[in-house]
């Protein structure tokens, strides 16, 4: 057996890389002040639920990076949009219970999360958006999407 040389580095395969998450927020960003939304955040989770990138408008208050992440991290972690959760669950009180106490408090069932898929529709990731409705945080994470040139799940259009 060859030892490892430790000094060369593992190479890691890159679904989602740091450059094409930068671009979907700055695009999402965009689109907002496209349309002169309040302040937003909006980060770029990779397909485990980890933060690629964020972005944090001036002004955008405290909790929004939490929230931007939740409503990422709940589409991954649910495999639909937060939309989509949102719609299915209604007003199910004990099922969002259970949602929050199995995610240790990360899901934010909110429009807003939406899933970045690659161009063979697998899913790579996730966007999160917040500051602004719920309807207009939603249409800047797919405008973001989308400008990077990836699929958005779901897609409008």
């Amino acid at each position: 057996m060859d030892p490892i040389n430790i000094r060369e580095p593992i190479k890691l395969k890159c679904d989602l890389p740091l450059e094409a998450a930068s671009a979907m927020i700055d695009a999402a960003l965009s689109s907002a002040r496209a349309s002169d939304l309040h302040p937003l955040t909006v980060v770029v989770l990779d397909r485990g639920g980890h933060i690629i990138a964020l972005k944090r408008e001036d002004g955008s208050s405290n909790l929004r990076v939490e929230v931007a992440v939740g409503k990422a991290w709940g589409a991954l972690g649910m495999g639909m949009p937060s939309r989509g959760v949102v719609e299915r669950l209604g007003d199910s009180e004990p099922m969002l219970n259970a949602l929050a106490v199995a995610s240790g408090g990360r899901f934010v069932p909110l429009p807003g999360g939406v899933l970045i898929a690659d161009g063979e529709g697998a899913v790579i990731g996730a966007v999160g958006v917040t500051g602004d409705g719920s309807e207009a945080d939603e249409k800047c994470a797919i405008d973001g999407i989308k400008a990077a040139g990836f699929q958005a799940i779901p897609d409008p259009a």
